[in-house]
């Protein structure tokens, strides 16, 4: 490497979140050079990150330190050896001033809605199961033939329209039956009715089938801190270089299967050659700065993405609440999920009598609710806690506002062939350029999957070829020739994942795929 506005390294790393920290790690960790860019010009870790506030930590959404895959945790511990806590998991839904288990346990739900509710609860249950909808399209359709239009109305469509800012019934049916197991309405009936006679002692409550985590691991001062630590160890390697408030301006092909990237930043432009390229960067902002333009860049810009904010409370008094999240199914308020941070980690709280609540808003990046001012939407989130009954405003003592652009992929009806398009161009014409994390492959991935894609992604920079499909979750996907028929060799023949990087890789999340306007035409009840 050279001086800072000219740097040449073996690999030039496009975002410091998770994957590209963990393949930076990797590769300085097997003796190569690399120059990692972040816009951000504090943070690490992307939406992974921790930020602070006056001494009050706090996480941009809540981010679990759990995996199936061993390779995952023992990188974790590696980087991070001594500072994880086990913590409780305890997470609800609130709806009308009561508290549900999360996942739904449906007779507990039918109880605390009170008899008439539950009664007109049932009535709407059992209409729907002697006249379904008989056209099932969207996930409105297949979840009120599950459970009824009433408890669908209260448990399912407003928390699902905030999160995904489109209406349940564009939603498709598909991702409903994938999200929503093993709870079964007239089961969990059942069972209550026999467990309160007396002749059934096993408490399901209608769900034997899912089980949840009951602790689980968390760095004691936040998500952030793993990704501090993966940072610091990059540059102590001294084969490193994490260049903080730095914008990908361009990323050219040097013809040659190498690459020049050029970033501006606080003390001016920065260009960094180099013989690989790793892109963490969302699939549309990074096809706007390829050199040449891809032929698939429309395709690219085509892409969407759910954003969404976070208002952190700092409130008066000790334990509001002992969860570690609320989910608010309640239409009388715009906050989707509250955080309380000091049961994620005491010291994310620096004052014992104080608590820090984080509100959780989902949007889109410009619309009216992102554009609003700081103050006023902590002044929003004092008027809805008090709406709910959580904490009196009286009692905050301060407010702090993050946006975190681009948290969601939008899963509409184009965007695999798109995604797909872009992929297929890219490797067929940049062997060398390598997509990996949640926006660098427009993937709801948790940070397992984000470090795995790294993982693989640096097994094939060191073996001088793609051994390993990045893309694979469970198997092998298959890839598709691109471009002139002739002008390149079918690409190497892929290894098979173990089964435990697949277990990782497994670990992208369902989300909602926009059914065709055309879909909900036909819908039809009988």
């Amino acid at each position: 490497m050279t001086k800072a506005g000219a740097l040449t390294v073996d690999v030039a790393i496009i975002g410091a979140g998770p994957a590209g920290l963990t393949a930076g790690y990797l590769l300085t960790k097997a003796g190569k050079t690399v120059a990692i860019i972040e816009k951000d010009a504090t943070y690490v870790g992307g939406i992974s990150r921790t930020e602070e506030f006056q001494g009050y930590r706090f996480d941009i959404g809540g981010h679990r330190f759990f995996s199936k895959s061993q390779q995952v945790v023992d990188l974790w511990n590696e980087i991070l050896p001594d500072d994880f806590i086990q913590r409780p998991r305890m997470s609800r839904i609130y709806y009308e001033g009561k508290f549900y288990s999360y996942p739904l346990r449906a007779f507990e739900a039918l109880w605390n809605l009170g008899l008439w509710r539950s009664t007109v609860c049932m009535a709407s249950y059992l209409r729907y199961k002697l006249f379904p909808v008989r056209t099932v399209n969207s996930f409105e359709d297949w979840t009120t033939n599950q459970f009824g239009q009433k408890l669908y109305s209260i448990f399912f469509k407003t928390y699902t329209e905030k999160v995904w800012g489109m209406p349940c019934d564009e939603m498709s049916a598909d991702w409903a039956a994938q999200r929503i197991k093993g709870l079964s309405l007239w089961g969990a009936v059942v069972d209550g009715l026999k467990r309160s006679l007396g002749l059934n002692k096993a408490p399901n409550d209608g769900q034997a089938v899912k089980t949840l985590l009951e602790t689980f691991r968390y760095p004691r001062l936040g998500p952030g801190m793993m990704w501090d630590a993966a940072r610091d160890r990059i540059i102590a390697s001294g084969k490193g270089r994490v260049l903080m408030g730095h914008a990908l301006e361009q990323l050219a092909s040097d013809g040659n299967d190498g690459w020049r990237m050029t970033a501006n930043g606080p003390d001016g432009k920065v260009v960094i050659t180099a013989t690989h390229a790793i892109s963490s960067a969302p699939m549309r902002e990074l096809a706007a700065r390829l050199h040449p333009l891809p032929d698939t860049t429309l395709n690219a810009a085509r892409l969407k993405y759910r954003d969404f904010l976070t208002v952190a409370l700092m409130v008066e008094g000790e334990d509001l609440f002992p969860d570690n999240w609320i989910y608010i199914h309640d239409s009388k308020v715009k906050v989707g999920r509250v955080q309380n941070f000091r049961s994620w980690s005491p010291e994310m709280v620096p004052d014992e009598a104080m608590a820090c609540v984080g509100l959780e808003y989902f949007c889109f990046e410009g619309d009216g609710l992102w554009s609003t001012a700081d103050a006023d939407l902590v002044e929003l989130a004092k008027s809805e806690m008090a709406i709910l009954g959580l904490v009196d405003p009286a009692r905050v003592r301060g407010g702090a506002v993050v946006r975190q652009q681009k948290a969601y992929p939008v899963y509409d009806e184009d965007y695999a062939a798109n995604v797909a398009a872009m992929r297929q161009e890219l490797e067929h014409r940049h062997p060398t350029l390598h997509l990996v994390g949640r926006n660098g492959m427009h993937r709801y991935n948790n940070q397992d999957h984000a470090m795995m894609t790294a993982m693989l992604t640096v097994e094939n920079i060191l073996a001088g070829q793609r051994v390993y499909d990045t893309w694979c979750v469970n198997e092998d996907a298959e890839y598709h020739e691109a471009g002139d028929e002739g002008a390149q060799g079918t690409l190497p023949a892929r290894e098979t994942v173990t089964p435990d990087q697949a277990a990782a890789l497994a670990s992208v999340r369902d989300v909602p795929e926009r059914i065709k306007p055309s879909a909900t035409a036909g819908r039809e009840a009988a």
